[in-house]
């Protein structure tokens, strides 16, 4: 299967985000640059254990999990709401592989909690650039 970045932007990042409550322009840039043309600069950098579209480790998905969602159960529900019902309880990380929505809402709330509440770059280009300062 062949899926282009208009596809993924439309049809994966940009419904994500909105479940979220997070779409803008920018942020969905940010992502869609995050997922086709940095996967070696900083925070989503493609790794040897790195899954999914993103590159997320298993162990910053745990991370997230333990130090972010776990004292936010009203985001930590619509998260989980994205995931299989039983393929999540089984093996969590296997979401990351085959789950896009859930990687990229997992990919968001990295980023977001690594931004400590910065807002993102006003242009279009600047967040691959600001992407490779997170490492």
């Amino acid at each position: 299967m062949y899926v282009t970045a208009e596809q993924l932007r439309e049809q994966v990042i940009r419904p994500t985000l909105e479940y979220l409550g997070a779409w803008n322009p920018v942020s969905e840039d940010f992502l869609l640059e995050a997922a086709i043309a940095a996967p070696e600069l900083g925070l989503f950098a493609a790794r040897k254990d790195g899954l999914g579209l993103f590159h997320i480790t298993a162990s910053q998905h745990r991370d997230i999990w333990d130090r972010y969602l776990a004292f936010r159960p009203e985001l930590a529900s619509r998260i989980r709401g994205l995931a299989s019902q039983r393929a999540f309880l089984n093996n969590p990380d296997s979401e990351l592989q085959t789950n896009l929505s859930y990687c990229t809402a997992i990919a968001w709330l990295l980023y977001q909690r690594s931004r400590s509440g910065s807002p993102l770059p006003v242009h279009q280009h600047e967040p691959v650039a600001q992407a490779s300062t997170l490492a």
